[in-house]
């Protein structure tokens, strides 16, 4: 008979969206985990202007151009919504105890959760928000991609953004020294930090909803990426409610709520991987 042992051990991927390149925040609040809402900074154009009056004209000379009108910019209305994400474990009740069902399925969610607030973030707040930039001819190569993703967002917003990459497509970041390891996190030569996600790879849909074709991958850039995250809660709280008394088995239930959030301009872009 065999022994059992510990669970092999598992880490999440270092460059997900739970990693160096988010700002993870705690909730100390609840109210947050309802959704968050906000007046968005740097969405508006910071623009030049004549600082100098013209010279006072001299007879019939013209005293040139009148100075520049200022223009206004209204503060854009931002929001995110919750995703909570779960992990269940069904066993049976001789020979597990409660306590070791909780361990366990506490331990399966911790692994598992970036992935799955990857593959929420992707579905339903970068893909429904992104302007394609792929051209009439289809896919170009990931170089190229990230240059346009870059440049798109360079045009609207002028702070730090973040590249969103399938893991699929990560190995090709190197090919062109697109990006590189700083500290702990990725960054691009331009300065964009990128988020290399296995929740991104099990999306990996368009603006449009469908998926890419084989051989092709979509590469998303945005703002900053802020999540707020709340504590995990194990469903239900004792051992005695656990039970389904008509099989035997126990079941334990793990989730945690999450706010993941961006700011401003979403790009997209189809890049082949062949």
């Amino acid at each position: 008979m065999k022994r059992r042992v510990e669970a092999l051990p598992g880490r999440p991927l270092p460059y997900g969206i739970l990693g160096g390149c988010t700002d993870v925040i705690a909730v100390q609040d609840p109210h947050e985990l309802l959704g968050v809402e906000w007046m968005a900074l740097g969405c508006c154009p910071v623009r030049d202007t004549d600082w100098c009056p013209p010279e006072e004209s001299l007879g019939d000379e013209s005293p040139g151009s009148p100075p520049r009108q200022k223009e206004f910019c209204d503060p854009v209305h931002e929001e995110a919504d919750p995703v909570t994400i779960y992990a269940g474990v069904r066993c049976s009740t001789i020979g597990w105890s409660y306590q070791e069902a909780t361990e366990h399925v506490r331990a399966a969610l911790e692994l598992g959760e970036q992935q799955a607030v990857e593959s929420a973030f992707w579905r339903y707040t970068l893909a429904p928000r992104a302007v394609d930039l792929t051209p009439a001819a289809g896919p170009v190569s990931i170089g190229q991609g990230v240059a346009a993703l870059e440049g798109c967002l360079a045009e609207s917003y002028g702070g730090v953004g973040t590249l969103h990459v399938p893991t699929g497509a990560a190995a090709l970041l190197g090919c062109c020294n697109v990006a590189y390891v700083d500290g702990n996190r990725l960054s691009t030569l331009a300065g964009n930090r990128v988020i290399v996600g296995s929740g991104y790879s099990a999306a990996n849909s368009g603006p449009d909803g469908l998926p890419a074709p084989p051989g092709t991958a979509w590469l998303y850039i945005s703002g900053p990426v802020v999540v707020r995250r709340g504590p995990i809660d194990v469903i239900p709280d004792r051992a005695g409610a656990s039970i389904d008394r008509r099989v035997n088995d126990r079941r334990v239930l793990a989730e945690r709520t999450y706010v993941p959030a961006t700011t401003c301009t979403v790009c997209a872009v189809l890049v082949t991987t062949c």
